[in-house]
């Protein structure tokens, strides 16, 4: 069985060396990066392979998402995106515009023709069947959510920090990710690269994704805690309506729910500047890449080019008539 598995965000490549069992230190994620997985199934018996793809530069590579979500594979695709706890502000906007890429990206993976063994009438029924999967028929939220169209793992990453946040807040955002989690359907929880045990509990989901194998069903919903709450397993009842924290929901007009805890998670936690991630769109400005002997040279090499422009400018001036 292959399946393909796609990561991104923040903190993912720690979450991905305990899956597959490296003992390395982890180093930035450039752009997009690939690995693979491979579990046995039993004694000569060929060896379940996961393709794995992580996406580094956060909501400024977006776009690559191309790559990995194909025609071929969007049938046997996961995702699982990694969230930072310790940077609330840049919290709803990682999710809404990494899963609105990916999600453009299945759509139109989807709509184009496949190989005949996996296409059609077959992946088209699994996708629809997808929310009767996660829901049961009686499940009074049912008509209430989204679920994604493939299966998603949300993960925040850097608890430690984030226990030491204010009450209030860590309510607001566990909150706000058990109502995110619920209305697309994913699985949810909380790590730190400190705790072996939230790690080992990230390692199950994200086996649970790549290879199909147990999970484990036991939830955690106190805020002073790590979440755990896999898909399906909460509801709109059980979450209850946003934590406003000196906020007046009756002064926000709101389209929808989700619309609704937006604003209201915003009003909390205002949003990081957009003009700040529009400076990141070139990778090679992006500090997170940075490489003095390289960065030395590329800026030599761009003072050379500027005085090249300005005599060539010059040249052209002397000739005109």
């Amino acid at each position: 069985m292959i399946r393909n598995t796609m990561c991104f965000a923040l903190g993912k490549t720690t979450i991905l060396l305990r899956f597959l069992d490296r003992d390395e230190a982890p180093k930035p994620t450039l752009a997009l990066e690939y690995t693979f997985g491979r579990r046995a199934r039993g004694h000569n018996t060929p060896k379940d392979i996961a393709h794995l793809w992580e996406l580094g530069g956060g909501m400024s590579l977006a776009d690559l998402v191309q790559i990995p979500i194909t025609s071929p594979h969007v049938s046997d695709l996961s995702v699982v995106l990694v969230v930072d706890l310790s940077k609330p502000s840049a919290l709803w906007g990682t999710v809404e515009k990494l899963l609105h890429a990916a999600l453009s990206q299945v759509e139109k993976a989807s709509a184009l023709p496949q190989r005949p063994r996996e296409s059609g009438r077959h992946h088209q029924q699994g996708q629809q069947s997808r929310g009767l999967r996660i829901l049961p028929k009686e499940h009074p939220d049912r008509e209430l959510i989204s679920p994604f169209p493939v299966p998603l793992l949300l993960i925040g990453s850097k608890f430690d920090v984030f226990q030491d946040f204010e009450s209030e807040k860590r309510k607001v955002i566990c909150k706000t990710l058990r109502f995110l989690a619920h209305y697309y359907g994913a699985s949810l929880i909380f790590t730190s690269s400190k705790s072996e045990t939230t790690m080992s509990k990230a390692r199950s989901f994200v086996s649970h994704l790549a290879f199909g194998t147990e999970r484990g069903k036991s939830v955690s919903t106190d805020p002073s805690k790590p979440l755990v709450v896999p898909a399906g397993m909460d509801s709109l009842s059980q979450i209850g309506s946003p934590a406003t924290v000196d906020v007046d929901i009756g002064t926000l007009h709101a389209r929808n729910p989700l619309d609704l805890w937006k604003k209201v998670f915003e009003r909390v936690f205002p949003p990081e500047s957009t003009k700040e991630h529009a400076e990141l769109k070139d990778p090679a400005r992006d500090p997170q890449y940075k490489e003095p002997l390289i960065d030395s040279m590329r800026a030599q090499k761009d003072q050379e080019l500027d005085q090249y422009k300005r005599e060539q400018a010059k040249s052209w001036k002397g000739l005109e008539i």
